[in-house]
């Protein structure tokens, strides 16, 4: 595995964790982490030991979005189309179409496009102790990095117009009431919880797992009738697979499967 200035990866029973790793500035995003991350997901679709991918933050946050700091020359103001087009948008298409599960470990504070790195993994495990930041409006920026996609389908128009333009960070309390993460820990209790989660994902049939993600996507804007034939065409490239045929044999054996990803 490729070792990162920003990040630190690991790969444990198939699980790849990748913690963005700048906890002097609470992971903000500089040019430098949004390269390591593209091409630490770029590993992650591509490899076959990985079943299962975790991000998750150094210190005392998740990630608190742009570096600020992180300025373009004197004299010029920051092209935010570039940033968008060339760093943010191939992250955040990069955990979407990732045909492997991916897990947020929101540590602590999620901010800005760090929000909506979170937010575009399919499941979410937050510390009690973090908050959702929308973060833009207070320079008077947009919600972007998808956020304009995923807040209104997550916590419907009102709500999400609510908090892209008021700024109140969400708690761990009312994300989970609204449907934004799938479970919270006590920050004590927060690595175990999510290695739990983690290790119950990669120990599963990875393959079905990426046909569910692609399925749900596509039933957000596809018709009733397209997703039908989607179904049948998808439910046979899983049947074809050595994991379906592991999971009928420990069905009829009355023991718990032992998938391969395959």
């Amino acid at each position: 595995m490729e070792n990162f200035e920003t990040l630190l990866v690991t790969l444990h029973g198939g699980v790849y964790t990748i913690t963005l790793n700048r906890p002097d500035s609470y992971n903000a995003a500089n040019e430098q982490l949004t390269t390591d991350l593209i091409s630490a997901l770029t590993f992650a679709t591509n490899s076959t030991e990985v079943r299962c991918v975790v991000i998750t933050g150094a210190g005392k946050a998740f990630c608190s979005g742009q570096d600020l700091k992180d300025a373009p020359k004197s004299g010029t103001k920051r092209n935010l189309t570039d940033s968008l087009l060339r760093r943010y948008n191939p992250i955040i298409r990069l955990i979407t179409g990732l045909p492997k599960p991916v897990i947020a470990g929101i540590n602590g504070v999620a901010a800005g496009a760090g929000l909506s790195i979170a937010l575009a993994a399919d499941v979410r495990v937050m510390s009690t102790s973090a908050k959702l930041v929308e973060a833009f409006i207070g320079i008077a920026l947009l919600p972007d990095s998808g956020a304009t996609w995923m807040y209104p389908r997550m916590m419907g128009y009102a709500k999400a117009f609510e908090f892209a333009t008021l700024n109140k960070p969400i708690s761990a309390e009312e994300a989970l009431a609204l449907g934004l993460v799938n479970s919270t820990a006590h920050p004590k209790a927060f690595q175990s919880a999510l290695n739990a989660v983690a290790l119950q994902y990669a120990s599963g049939p990875t393959q079905s797992y990426g046909f569910v993600k692609f399925l749900l996507q596509q039933g957000a804007v596809k018709s009733l009738e397209e997703m039908l034939t989607l179904e049948s065409d998808y439910q046979q490239r899983a049947g074809d697979s050595n994991d379906y045929t592991e999971g009928v044999a420990a069905f009829i054996e009355k023991r718990s499967p032992k998938f391969t990803g395959s």
